[in-house]
């Protein structure tokens, strides 16, 4: 294709888009609104998993023991444990150390203790780390059938919540992204069916002095893809500056929370979201040729 056949395409496609501005202006709104809630969700969804994994890859089993174990009983059960597959370390927790712990957590309502006097209920215990996430919940129940063990715990309750709302946020947020993207593609097959229809004496002249389909649709082609990804741009350059205020706030004053990085996450989200606009701009006008350009 010469360069001065694609110059004219694109300055068609410019004069096309000042002509119909209020409609354009409604296209460009309409995918920079869908693009905004799909970037929002994605960078949602990931930052939940990341968060999820990084949960789920701290993840220990607390191994308590009966009260009437003996201190060899006790170290027995500690060699047994070592000998699990996965297992990569095991610290044993007397029941004084549990108490100086919970009295730790409990910080100034240490009153909380008070009526227990010199009673320390709490058990001798082993803390467990296993080497993959996955086998956690395999090797709490191994151990909670050890003779001597009262039970095995971990924080899978934690873990399954979360994964359970990243899902239901994911079905919720696709659905919403399909209805955004239909609306989408009503508005900008419809802007450039106007344009076809404004221009149908000239496209049928052109037809007659022998140009091709495709002559006459690139520049309407054009046209699409321009507004899809001036929609695209508006997008990401909310959701950099949403996603830098949120990273902020929380370096500030949730520093435990593992969010992603804002480089190279943000880069390849807006990637994604330039291309997807830029594809629904020019799907757009496809589907509007295809039903309203009889070339």
């Amino acid at each position: 294709m010469k360069a001065r056949t694609v110059e004219y395409f694109i300055k068609e496609a410019v004069s096309s888009l000042r002509h119909n501005g209020l409609m354009s202006f409604a296209s460009i709104s309409t995918v920079a609104l869908s693009l905004l809630i799909l970037g929002l969700f994605l960078i949602m969804v990931l930052n939940l998993n990341q968060i999820a994994s990084s949960i789920e890859s701290k993840v220990e089993i607390t191994v308590y023991l009966q009260d009437d174990l003996s201190d060899y009983e006790q170290r027995q059960i500690g060699t047994q444990i070592t000998k699990i597959s996965g297992v990569t370390e095991v610290i044993y927790v007397g029941k004084e150390e549990a108490l100086k712990r919970f009295r730790e957590r409990l910080g100034e309502q240490q009153s909380l203790l008070n009526a227990l006097g010199d009673t320390n209920p709490l058990p001798n215990s082993f803390e467990v780390k296993v080497d993959m996430p996955e086998k956690v919940k395999l090797v709490a129940s191994a151990l909670s059938k050890m003779k001597g063990v009262e039970n095995a715990k971990f924080g899978q309750e934690v873990i399954e919540k979360l994964f359970s709302l990243t899902r239901m946020i994911r079905l919720f947020g696709l659905v919403l992204i399909i209805f955004l993207a239909l609306a989408a593609l009503f508005i900008i097959s419809n802007t450039i069916r106007i344009t076809v229809f404004a221009r149908r004496k000239e496209i049928g002249i052109m037809k007659y002095v022998g140009a091709t389909n495709w002559f006459i649709r690139w520049p309407f082609l054009i046209e699409g893809m321009i507004l899809g990804f001036g929609g695209a741009l508006i997008s990401v350059i909310l959701i950099v500056k949403i996603y830098g205020l949120l990273i902020q706030q929380v370096t500030e004053s949730l520093t435990f929370l593992p969010l992603i990085p804002q480089y190279p996450f943000l880069t390849r989200i807006s990637m994604f979201l330039l291309v997807t606009g830029t594809a629904i701009g020019a799907l757009g006008s496809t589907i509007s040729l295809r039903r309203f350009m009889k070339v």
